[in-house]
């Protein structure tokens, strides 16, 4: 099946690449030491980091996988939406400003402020790689839906090479361009994703007489399921009850344990610029989910689940059918070179976010405990970016035909059981110990990884990885409502039971610098 010119797609694809190629080689110029390649030198106003973190937070998911979720489930796809909102408000308000005025370049340098170095720094690295993994997979399975539906790639081996070419772009953005062409590319992608996406919500509004409620009963007029009220894939039994409140667990509390979204706030130079982008960031991000909730319905009522699901892409597919409906051949290309910006500036935010983890926190701190040559962790770095890369696509190939939605949904989990415990508990408890710190990285990290390997996501459905096999026994599809407990409860439980105790001055001096950003630039050694 394929849908548009194929040629013309191809080509507003590639003028995209270029015009941002272009755009990362400027910005690599300046490039040269830890700072610049991190955290672009700290050198984004307000207004543009908060329109990058737009850029960062609104994936492939935001847009190709919750229009396509809403279009084939309705109410229940639009908890997604709902569910990455409030989890923004939750980051931004409980540890957002905390961490950036602490920190240097990753999270690993806030949980490691008042508690041993190199034992924290190797479970934050550990757990910050298996996030951005997670969360890498979604984007892969994204690029390869959308790109197979432009140029009618139906077989999984041309799909595979799609995700291989999306990928070894990647590399070659994070590669040359760093922090700061990272931060560009998320800024145009934040500002054409807000604008593509506007203008076809206003299209759809336009041909139902600009009536929201003529929409809606046209979207349920052409669905059998009842798609404008609760039940089309969450609480019609009770294992999906769990399974929603399990999914709005980790959807809302994810968020504040995401370190490619969290990483952002090192890039601008004060904490007023920090508070700045955060008001940025919220209404381009509130604006963009509404405009879902249209384009999701606007899909069921013009196209219809049923041709949704049978195109290359499956429920990915929704919001480029949708654009080829609304202005055919010009529109769908459009549309789509915006949503391959999306995974292409999502991803290389994701892959710089784990380089700087290995390079920063194990290589820097725990092999070379400090003692780096010049430009040897931004080498090292460059290296890991490389090996993510590989990595990404060989996951991207194997999660081909997921929607995208659900599988960021698994790494928001991942997130929240893994990190956000020792996030809290660093900032806020005095009393928190190393231990604690590791043993919740670790147990909500295992727990959850754990749970989603023996669950119908890997094995036992038509929807699993590999539907030929059975070893589930965990029923839920996603982990949270089991493993954030479980991260919480052990960081409490090792805490209590450890007999070191932690500097109380480092404790003092870490609640001064992450309420006032006093220091903020400052390394974080002791």
């Amino acid at each position: 099946m394929t849908i548009g010119d194929p040629i013309l797609n191809i080509s507003i694809f590639a003028a995209f690449v270029a015009i941002t190629l272009v755009i990362v080689l400027r910005a690599s110029k300046n490039s040269k030491t830890a700072s610049d390649y991190y955290a672009a030198g700290r050198s984004f106003s307000g207004f543009q980091n908060g329109t990058a973190i737009a850029g960062d937070y609104l994936s492939a998911a935001s847009f190709l996988g919750i229009c396509g979720a809403i279009a084939v489930n309705g109410y229940d796809g639009f908890l997604y939406s709902i569910g990455f909102l409030v989890a923004w408000l939750v980051a931004l308000l409980l540890v957002a400003e905390l961490l950036r005025n602490t920190g240097r370049f990753t999270m690993a340098d806030v949980l490691s402020f008042r508690l041993a170095q190199r034992p924290v720094r190797m479970a934050a690295a550990t757990t910050t790689l298996a996030v951005c993994f997670f969360y890498l997979l979604a984007q892969m399975a994204g690029a390869g839906g959308l790109v197979s539906l432009l140029l009618g790639i139906d077989e999984a081996l041309g799909q595979s090479v799609v995700i291989a070419v999306v990928g070894a772009l990647m590399i070659l953005y994070v590669l040359v361009g760093g922090m700061k062409g990272t931060t560009w590319v998320q800024i145009i992608k934040a500002a054409l994703l807000i604008a593509g996406a506007g203008v076809m919500t206003v299209w759809v509004l336009a041909i139902n007489g600009f009536d929201f409620s003529g929409l809606l009963g046209a979207a349920a007029a052409n669905s059998d399921k009842a798609v404008l009220e609760p039940g089309a894939q969450y609480g019609l039994t009770d294992i999906t009850r769990l399974d929603f409140l399990s999914l709005a667990l980790a959807l809302v509390l994810g968020t504040a344990g995401l370190p490619h979204v969290l990483m952002r706030f090192y890039t601008v130079p004060t904490a007023k610029e920090a508070r700045k982008s955060v008001v940025w960031a919220i209404w381009l991000i509130g604006i963009f989910y509404l405009f879902t909730l249209v384009l999701g319905y606007g899909a069921g009522a013009l196209i219809g689940a049923e041709t949704i699901l049978g195109a290359p892409g499956g429920v990915n597919s929704a919001a480029p059918l949708l654009a080829f409906e609304l202005g055919g051949s010009v529109l769908l290309g459009v549309i789509s070179a915006v949503a391959f910006a999306t995974i292409l500036a999502v991803v290389a935010g994701l892959t710089i976010t784990a380089a700087a983890s290995f390079a920063h926190d194990v290589y820097a701190n725990v092999i070379k405990r400090g003692e780096v040559p010049p430009n040897g962790e931004v080498r090292v770095a460059r290296v890991t970016v490389v090996v993510i890369g590989i990595l990404a696509i060989l996951g991207g190939i194997g999660v081909q035909g997921q929607n995208v939605a659900f599988l960021v949904a698994l790494a928001f989990a991942v997130a929240a059981s893994a990190n956000l415990p020792t996030i809290l508990y660093s900032l806020f408890w005095k009393r928190f110990s190393t231990a604690g710190a590791v043993w919740s990285m670790y147990g909500g990290l295992g727990s959850a990884l754990l749970l989603i390997l023996f669950s119908p996501v890997v094995s036992g459905t038509e929807t699993s990885i590999f539907k030929d096999v059975d070893f589930s026994w965990f029923p839920l599809s996603n982990p949270g409502i089991v493993s954030i407990p479980i991260g919480f409860a052990l960081g409490i439980i090792a805490t209590l039971v450890s007999r070191r105790k932690e500097s109380p001055a480092l404790q003092a001096e870490m609640e001064v610098r992450s309420l006032t950003g006093h220091g903020a630039e400052k390394a974080t050694e002791h």
